[in-house]
C-alpha cells in the first residue's frame, strides 16, 4: 500500500488505510503478526522478554539491511537476539548469500514445522505469502513492507515525505493491522528509487531493533490505522516504461525515469520499432526556428552543442544522450543515421517522420491500466 501526498480520492485507488495522519504523507510498513487468541497474547506478553529466538524471512538487498543489524545485535550480545535463523527463496538471492557468509542457519521455502523453535518471525521483503497455519506457530511475527512497490511509487508520484512503520498484521489480509512504531523521512529532491530504498532500508532496520528492545511496551501502546487515504502501489513492470509524449509532462517523465530507470529503460517507438531511451538528462530548453508553430508531442530535435536528443512532451522538452535501436547509439549517431534522413524525406506533421510515437493505442486494456497509474 502507498499514500500519495496531496492527491484527491479520484486520483488514487482507495485501498486499506495506512497511516494515522491526513493524506499528506506516504509510509512504509513493517508488519507484525501475533497469535490470534487475545488470552494467549496477554499471557505470552506478560512472560516474554528478550533475548528473542528469531526466524528471519527475506530475499532481496532491502531485506539484507535488517538482517545485518539483527546479526550484529546477536554477535554483540546486546540481549535482544538469542538465536537467528533465515528462511529465503531458492536461487542466489542476496539474503541467502549474506546468511551463508555469516554462517547463519538456512531453511528452505516452503518451511517445514517450526513449532516451539522460535519466539519471533521477522518478514522483510520476502515475496511470498505466509499461510495462517505458519503464522499461528509464532508467538510474534513481524513482516515488513506493504504493497509490491511503495518506494517506486513514492518517486513516481512526487511524494515529499515517506517513512518506515512497524505494524501488526492478521491472517489472510496484508497491511491492515495497528501501528506499533513509526518514523518519518523527507524525500530528497531528484533522488532515485534505489537511493531512497537504501536509506529507508537502513532506517527501518534500526526501527526494527528499537521495537524488539521494548516489544511488550510497544504492543500495549499500539494504535489503529486511519480509515482514509490509502492507495495501492502496484508492482513495477515494463508496461510502465512506455513514454506517452502527449500525456506526460517533463516532471512526470523525470519522476518515471528516477523511479524505474535503473530497472528498465524508458521506451517509445520509431518508424514502427521499439526504441529504448538512455541517459536521461532532464528538461531541455531549446530554441525553434519558428517559435509561432507549436511542436507536436513526440517531435525529436538534435541539439548539437550538448549532443542531446530533445523530445517534445506535453509541456516542454526532455533530453536523452543515447538510444538503443538495434544497438546503442549516441544522440549524434542516431541523428546522422536516422533522424537527419527522416527529416529530409518527410514532413513530421504528415508522416510521423522525425517523431517518437507513443504506443498506448496498441496496448491491451490491462496494459493501459498500468500506464494510467503513471500519468
Amino acid at each position: 500500500m502507498w499514500w500519495s501526498p496531496g492527491r484527491t480520492a479520484g486520483a488514487c485507488l482507495r485501498m486499506q488505510l495506512l497511516l494515522l495522519q491526513p493524506c499528506t504523507q506516504s509510509r512504509w510498513r513493517w508488519r507484525w503478526r501475533w497469535k490470534s487468541s487475545s488470552d494467549r497474547l496477554c499471557s505470552r506478553m506478560s512472560s516474554s522478554t528478550p533475548p528473542w529466538r528469531l526466524l528471519f524471512f527475506g530475499s532481496d538487498e532491502f531485506a539484507v539491511e535488517s538482517l545485518k543489524l539483527l546479526t550484529s545485535s546477536r554477535n554483540a550480545n546486546e540481549g535482544i537476539v538469542d538465536t537467528l535463523d533465515v528462511v529465503t527463496l531458492s536461487g542466489n538471492v542476496p539474503v541467502k548469500r549474506f546468511a551463508q557468509q555469516n554462517r547463519l542457519t538456512l531453511h528452505s521455502w516452503p518451511l517445514h514445522d517450526v513449532t516451539g523453535q522460535f519466539d519471533v518471525g521477522v518478514v522483510v521483503s520476502f515475496g511470498c505469502l505466509l499461510n495462517k497455519g505458519l503464522i499461528n506457530k509464532f508467538p510474534h511475527l513481524l513482516p515488513r513492507w506493504r504493497g509490491p512497490a511503495p518506494v517506486f511509487h513514492t518517486i513516481l508520484h512526487g511524494d515529499a515525505v515517506t517513512g518506515v512503520t512497524i505494524m501488526q498484521i492478521r491472517p489472510h489480509r496484508f497491511d491492515v493491522g495497528p501501528i506499533l512504531n513509526q518514523e518519518l523521512h523527507q524525500v530528497p529532491q531528484c533522488c532515485t528509487a534505489d537511493q531512497l530504498g537504501a536509506v529507508l532500508a537502513r532506517k527501518g532496520a534500526h526501527l526494527l531493533i528499537d521495537t524488539l528492545k521494548n516489544l511488550s511496551e510497544t504492543m500495549e501502546n499500539k494504535r489503529e490505522q486511519s480509515q482514509a487515504g490509502a492507495t495501492f502501489a502496484p508492482k513495477i513492470n515494463k508496461t510502465m516504461s512506455w513514454v506517452l509524449w502527449e500525456e506526460q509532462s517533463c516532471d512526470q517523465i523525470d519522476r518515471l525515469y528516477r523511479a524505474i530507470g535503473s530497472r528498465t529503460a524508458l521506451r517509445t517507438t520509431w518508424d514502427g520499432r521499439t526504441i529504448k531511451l538512455l541517459d536521461f538528462v532532464g528538461k531541455c530548453h531549446i530554441s525553434l526556428a519558428d517559435e509561432r508553430k507549436r511542436p507536436v508531442p513526440g517531435s525529436v530535435s538534435y541539439q548539437k552543442e550538448s549532443n542531446t536528443l530533445a523530445v517534445c512532451c506535453k509541456d516542454g522538452w526532455v533530453g536523452f544522450k543515447a538510444v538503443l535501436h538495434k544497438k546503442r547509439l549516441t544522440a549524434a549517431d542516431f541523428y546522422n543515421g536516422y533522424l537527419h534522413q527522416s527529416l529530409q524525406k518527410n514532413s513530421p506533421a504528415q508522416t510521423g517522420g522525425g517523431m517518437f510515437i507513443s504506443r498506448k493505442k496498441e496496448l491491451s486494456q490491462e496494459d493501459r491500466r498500468g500506464l494510467d497509474s503513471v500519468t
